[in-house]
């Protein structure tokens, strides 16, 4: 089987230190032509509540737990793991169909995930997003008003063990100025997109006529 053209990623943080707006921004330069390969985001499978605003098969795959663990059963996800009392998971045969259209795939996903992802494919590349200071990931988390004192506390007290796992990836990028972080993610996908590996792949006829004698 050949090794599709494009990259699978994991970007990983604590809530509140921004990764999912660094994801959607990258996306939107993918979809105006100016990243190598086309680029989505997984949707994830999930049982939490659907929020205000989120549209199922758009955000999230919104199923039952009963649903959610036959799946696991039947092996059907890449990655699953079970985050304040929630199930979250990602399809193997969703992720596998557009790598090899070529489109580069981005997993929104805890360390947790990330661990189990990398045992199952170890060229996967890995992102951990960090804030500046836990100052800033707390005034971040009031700043949404979408969540009491209680679980913000909560929230606070598990990026403490989610900060700790940032050694296990590949790249980590500080979220202090949202520009310079959302330049450094572009950097990582464009350069890993860019290994001679990939590039034979790509431009496998133009490399043969420039070889031959």
């Amino acid at each position: 089987m050949q090794t599709p053209i494009a990259n699978l990623f994991i970007v990983a943080a604590p809530s509140g230190a921004g990764k999912s707006s660094l994801i959607n921004a990258l996306l939107q330069r993918a979809d105006e032509g100016l990243m190598v390969n086309p680029a989505q985001l997984s949707v994830s499978h999930t049982t939490r509540e659907k929020r205000e605003g989120e549209q199922d098969s758009v955000h999230y795959h919104f199923v039952s737990k009963s649903t959610f663990e036959d799946m696991i059963e039947q092996d059907a996800f890449y990655e699953h793991a079970k985050v304040f009392d929630n199930y979250y998971g990602t399809s193997k045969a969703a992720i596998a169909d557009k790598l090899s259209q070529g489109v580069d795939i981005f997993l929104d996903i805890d360390w947790q995930g990330a661990r189990q992802v990398k045992e199952l494919d170890p060229s996967v590349i890995s992102i951990f997003v960090l804030p500046p200071s836990k100052d800033e990931l707390n005034a971040r988390l009031v700043s949404r008003g979408s969540d009491s004192d209680e679980v913000i506390q909560k929230r606070m007290q598990q990026a403490q063990n989610e900060m700790s796992h940032y050694h296990e990836f590949d790249y980590v990028i500080v979220n202090d100025n949202f520009t310079h972080a959302l330049e450094e993610l572009i950097t990582i996908v464009k350069a890993s997109s860019l290994t001679a590996n990939k590039q034979e792949q790509r431009h496998a006829p133009l490399i043969k006529s420039l070889l031959q004698e």
